[in-house]
């Protein structure tokens, strides 16, 4: 930010600047940070999100800065009728252009030739693997660094790995490939870890242990190796591998949708053991990550929790005022301060996706946390959870080598 401030307001480089970011992000993040420091009063903005009329009336507005969602970037490109007149774009969450195929990305690259200066923020550059690289990096650099196209690409730097016949499932790297394209990257790509730059509190990672009976055991594990349970009257099925995955990781959260999306309970062991662990904070804040529906309702049913949905709800949280609050990682992934309300994570269920994963953790252990961060998963033992959370751990140990590779080599006062 203060960046931006001195490309704009001290050197006069750079006339208007538009961020790019998730809705909440750019409705409330960006705003309250601008607000927030004294050093940054005379930066004028304008938050074009809402309606198209809100958005058109906002990008009219004389100001510096203009703030809007990502998913409003094929609309600005495309439909608007504003004229694409920035000479500097900041791309909050650069990881959401990762899809070469998306419209947002398209519509972004469509316009990039017009564009001065261009950075791209985000905290999960990899979170499936180096693939992702290509088009984060096509935004920025315009192909120079990895290649104009993902075929050549590939070609390069890949070789297939899961296949059937001529149809190629996934690519793996080749060897020495990791380090080719983190030196190709290196001189335009910065990291910095809160941790080695920041006095961060303490992150304290645990897994709770919960334990299916034999009668809920038998339920789980028949699906999983007949992929079709009967519960009651109902019959449940997975057509597929994927669709088989969903439904042993809500069978591990104690609830699954039959075929009319209508849930049938399980098991309560989660929820005995988030009961345990609210109590255990003695009245401090919580924060509950869910994953399905159900999941939501039969906490809500449970608990008296606050959904974070709105500005409000935010803000109450960042109070205090909110004791145990809920939030979907999908809303969470992504740059809300949510830091100053608690220091108590709790995941219900869990995520395959390393980068909502991450994204949500760093809610409350991100700068401005003063307390030490716990950040609890509950898991059914001898279940599908216990898979996602090594997939996880293996997709970080790969995410953190790309980290380390590009890390900022400054000179640090302890």
């Amino acid at each position: 930010m203060s960046s931006i401030y001195s490309l704009c307001l001290d050197r006069f480089e750079i006339r208007k600047v538009l961020i790019i970011a998730p809705l909440r992000v750019a409705r409330d993040t960006w705003p309250s940070e601008i607000k927030k420091w004294d050093h940054l009063k005379g930066l004028s903005y304008s938050v074009a999100v809402g309606t198209e009329k809100e958005r058109i009336d906002a990008l009219m507005k004389r100001a510096t800065l203009y703030i809007i969602n990502r998913e409003n970037i094929d609309w600005l490109v495309n439909k608007s009728g504003v004229p694409f007149d920035f000479d500097m774009v900041v791309v909050d969450e650069l990881s959401s252009f990762k899809s070469y195929g998306a419209k947002r990305f398209k519509s972004l690259l469509k316009v990039r030739p017009k564009v001065k200066r261009i950075v791209g923020l985000t905290g999960t550059p990899s979170t499936n693997g180096l693939m992702d690289l290509w088009a984060e990096f096509r935004i920025l650099d315009l192909g120079q660094r990895l290649g104009r196209y993902i075929t050549h690409y590939r070609n390069a730097y890949f070789t297939p790995d899961k296949r059937n016949g001529q149809i190629i499932f996934s690519y793996k790297p080749m060897a020495g490939a990791e380090e080719k394209i983190y030196n190709q990257i290196s001189d335009i790509t910065i990291s910095m870890k809160s941790s080695d730059y920041l006095k961060m509190p303490e992150c304290i990672m645990n897994e709770v242990d919960v334990y299916l009976n034999e009668k809920e055991w038998s339920i789980y594990s028949k699906f999983r190796d007949e992929m079709v349970a009967s519960l009651g009257e109902e019959e449940i099925d997975a057509a597929n591998a994927a669709v088989l995955s969903g439904k042993l990781l809500q069978m591990a959260n104690g609830a699954v949708y039959d075929g009319e999306n209508k849930a049938h309970v399980i098991h309560e062991r989660k929820l005995d053991a988030l009961e345990d662990l609210i109590e255990g904070t003695n009245g401090k804040p919580v924060l509950v990550a869910y994953w399905y529906k159900h999941d939501l309702e039969r906490i809500q049913k449970r608990f008296p929790v606050r959904q974070l949905k709105s500005s409000k709800d935010i803000e109450e949280w960042n109070e205090g005022e909110i004791p145990v609050a809920v939030i979907h990682p999908a809303s969470a992934g992504h740059g809300l301060n949510l830091q100053s309300g608690g220091s108590t994570l709790i995941w219900f269920g869990l995520t395959w996706s390393l980068e909502l994963y991450q994204q949500t953790n760093a809610r409350l252990y991100r700068q401005g946390q003063n307390d030490t961060v716990v950040i609890h998963h509950i898991i059914a033992r001898d279940t599908i959870d216990e898979n996602v959370m090594a997939a996880l751990s293996k997709k970080e140990k790969t995410q953190a080598t790309l980290i380390e590779a590009v890390k900022a080599k400054l000179e640090v006062s302890r």
